[in-house]
């Protein structure tokens, strides 16, 4: 689980876009420009001083062919805007919208421990991915990795974040 004070990284500056300091994303958000949505952004500059970071307001964003392009405060040129090229970006993890009762960030779920209905502990959440069917929980131990798709309901019955456990239907053997 992340501290209060820790960023959530949401994509990185690419490369510029135009002449008036527009700037093009390569976005980790889901819809890719959902980034857009963020008013203010934390910019670590490729070469800030030991990894210092810097609030900017977004003037402007959104989806441009297969990318997404954004104007932020300040910048109001390609030289300018320059500087920004290979920037990092980030938001704070009070600008992420609330959840309802049963969904989750991901960023909640890795590190969480995996316990099976026999009591079983499978391991903890290393990471998770896409499939085109469902999310899948990739679930390290000591000795070995395991896929367990992310169906609440089936495979996953229960996810208790304030004691991080995740419960699931699911052999130790599989």
């Amino acid at each position: 689980m992340l501290e209060n004070n820790e960023k959530i990284l949401v994509g990185k500056i690419s490369g510029l876009h135009g002449v008036k300091g527009w700037v093009k994303v390569f976005s980790d958000t889901d819809p890719r420009d959902g980034i857009t949505k963020y008013r203010s952004w934390l910019l670590q500059l490729p070469n800030a001083n030991a990894g210092q970071w810097c609030e900017i307001k977004l003037e402007g964003g959104r989806s441009q062919a297969k990318t997404v392009i954004a104007k932020l405060e300040g910048y109001d040129d390609r030289d300018e805007a320059m500087q920004l090229v290979g920037a990092r970006i980030a938001i704070n993890p009070d600008q992420l919208k609330p959840l309802d009762e049963d969904e989750f960030y991901w960023r909640d779920l890795i590190g969480l421990r995996v316990v099976n209905q026999q009591n079983i502990e499978l391991g903890v959440v290393d990471r998770l991915f896409e499939t085109g069917a469902n999310d899948v929980l990739v679930v390290k131990d000591e000795t070995q990795e395991r896929l367990i798709p992310w169906t609440l309901g089936y495979a996953v019955l229960e996810v208790d974040t304030e004691q991080g456990v995740i419960q699931v239907d699911w052999d130790e053997d599989f």
